[in-house]
């Protein structure tokens, strides 16, 4: 058991459940029993989630409470975007609610919440699933160690 504090460049091992403000779960690592592995400043968290975790160690829970601003950000306007039906496949059923990746000009592929879909025209939302939500994230830190340089 290492007495290692996570600095800015530590690799963690951890088990989080991030949860709705009401409580509803929208992620965990627990489902799985697969702990998450990262290393931080890698740019797999945001910074604000980050900033939760420095100076935490092996064998700490916590929790903390992140508002939207903090999270996955606030729901912008410009990310949800009308799209003609006939672009999608005439035989793929779309549904709201439905999320889906979307091929972009780089090869990218990001995803897309439709949101409605009314005759022709298909509301597509590409802001992150839980923009606009407060959040609360629940860690327990399993192993904490510094890069091998």
């Amino acid at each position: 058991m290492s007495d290692a504090v996570i600095g800015s460049h530590s690799e963690v091992l951890m088990h989080f459940d991030l949860k709705l403000e009401d409580g509803s779960a929208a992620d965990s690592t627990r489902v799985n029993k697969k702990p998450a592995k990262l290393v931080m400043g890698d740019g797999s968290l945001t910074e604000n989630f980050e900033a939760c975790l420095l100076g935490l160690q092996q064998g700490d829970k916590k929790s903390f409470t992140l508002a939207p601003e903090d999270a996955f950000g606030h729901s912008k306007p410009e990310n949800i975007h009308y799209m003609d039906r006939n672009r999608f496949s005439s035989d793929m059923d779309i549904s709201e609610g439905m999320i889906m990746g979307f091929g972009q000009p780089n090869g990218q592929e990001i995803p897309g919440i439709i949101r409605s879909v009314a005759g022709d025209s298909v509301t597509v939302d590409f802001n992150h699933p839980l923009a606009g939500q407060t959040v609360i994230f629940d860690v327990e830190i399993l192993e904490v160690s510094e890069p091998s340089a």
